[in-house]
């Protein structure tokens, strides 16, 4: 047994290799990666394929422990490692795209877990190099560089056929925002959870009490119990619009935080979102946000954010605009990719109907997700939001450990997200 590696990413080279297969196991390596294998990888591997009937095994290496496959675990960077071992049997039995040119080894292991168990072994059998060293802070914006738009156009055309295929495939028809029946103190209110942000959370708050709009907005800032100055630096703060709310609990994470603001008395008809490290862009940013969120009327908009360093400097990749969204396709596509962008805003009476986990990673992709299916996103193209990227990030590097949790909780949510898709369509696998 050995490792074979195709020629190219496309579906005719991926075809080949199966195609040629003289065993029930085929074991596809990627050809970047330097692989040695341990003493019964290839035994291992053959064997589970058999004894579970599985479609795709891969496993952890030495130094890189990996996350189980999911049903939501549909993302093209899935990292399955540097080799895989699929039955023959399986590949055989699937049709794959004719023309991808990149996404040959996504439409087979999508087309594969249709029908068989995709199975993670949690054993270190083999030595591999590191195919791509950035820190994750890097990585994550891959999806949407300019330069990597034709890729991603096909990812999307091959996961929006799988989603089709399993019925999790949503028509762009959408349900109407109907108008609020409840009572808000304000039009708008920007929420901001912090904890420990003495060096931006003045920033932040001054970037809300100067934008200029022609409606009354508050600045909900719910401070998650800060040690250092941030609590003082809030209350000596003297502008009526400042709403600053320390929760009772001591075990709320981000999202938790998002609830407090949300259910509290003060909250307004809208709620846009600000980070205690970020802002926005310029004083018409509010008014532009609420604006749009009327247009629609929308149950959330998402505008758009130019990356800056501590000093607000542009750094790159630069604007961030997930242009990548349509409105024929966006709410299936989204289900592909790890976020939809920011700054995020809502139609509180919706949004109080969802809530926020309380996680403080992916809490709001998953309020994004629920919306999508029923509901149009807006979309503003345009920079109105500058996003730091600095050392007090805590998605700027994370460790491989923090890394794999929070990409098996988004593929959770995606799971989730897929099942009650199928039971609205009336499918269910």
């Amino acid at each position: 047994m050995k490792v074979v590696y195709p020629e190219q990413p496309s579906s005719a080279s991926i075809r080949k290799l199966i195609d040629s297969a003289g065993t029930g196991v085929l074991f596809i390596g990627d050809p970047r990666v330097s692989i040695e294998p341990g003493p019964r990888m290839f035994e291992r591997m053959s064997h589970i394929i058999r004894d579970l009937g599985a479609g795709i095994v891969f496993s952890d290496a030495i130094g890189r422990p990996r996350i189980d496959y999911q049903t939501g675990s549909i993302r093209d960077n899935f990292d399955f490692g540097p080799v895989v071992a699929l039955s023959v049997t399986a590949a055989r039995a699937v049709q794959l795209e004719t023309n991808a040119k990149w996404g040959g080894m996504y439409d087979l292991r999508l087309r594969i877990s249709e029908s068989h168990p995709i199975v993670r072994i949690p054993e270190a059998l083999y030595t591999a190099s590191v195919t791509d060293a950035r820190p994750s802070g890097q990585k994550q914006f891959d999806y949407v560089d300019p330069r990597n738009r034709d890729y991603q156009i096909e990812m999307e055309r091959l996961a929006t056929k799988h989603l089709k295929r399993i019925g999790a495939y949503l028509e762009p028809r959408f349900e109407a925002v109907a108008p609020a029946t409840e009572k808000f103190p304000v039009k708008a209110s920007v929420v901001i959870p912090v904890r420990n942000r003495e060096r931006t959370i003045l920033e932040a708050v001054r970037s809300v009490t100067g934008q200029k709009t022609d409606f009354n907005f508050n600045i909900i800032v719910v401070d998650n119990h800060s040690t250092d100055k941030t609590t003082e630096i809030l209350q000596s703060f003297r502008d009526p619009r400042l709403i600053h709310i320390i929760p009772q609990r001591g075990d709320l994470g981000i999202g938790g935080c998002w609830n407090e603001a949300i259910y509290s008395s003060h909250c307004g008809r809208y709620t846009v979102q600000l980070d205690s490290d970020d802002l926005y862009i310029d004083d018409g940013v509010l008014a532009r946000i609420v604006g749009e969120l009327e247009r629609g009327p929308y149950a959330m908009v998402v505008g758009s954010y130019t990356i800056v360093d501590f000093s607000l400097k542009e750094i790159p990749p630069g604007l961030i605009d997930h242009r990548e969204w349509t409105r024929e396709n966006g709410r299936n596509n989204a289900l592909r990719i790890n976020g939809l962008g920011a700054p995020r805003a809502f139609d509180t009476a919706i949004l109080r109907r969802i809530g926020f986990p309380n996680v403080s990673y992916g809490e709001d992709y998953a309020v994004a997700l629920r919306i999508s299916r029923d509901f149009e996103i807006g979309r503003i193209y345009e920079s109105v939001y500058l996003c730091r990227r600095w050392e007090g990030n805590t998605d700027s590097a994370l460790p491989l450990a923090t890394a794999n949790r929070y990409d098996a909780y988004k593929d959770w949510l995606r799971t989730v997200e897929i099942g009650a898709r199928q039971q609205g369509n009336g499918k269910k696998r």
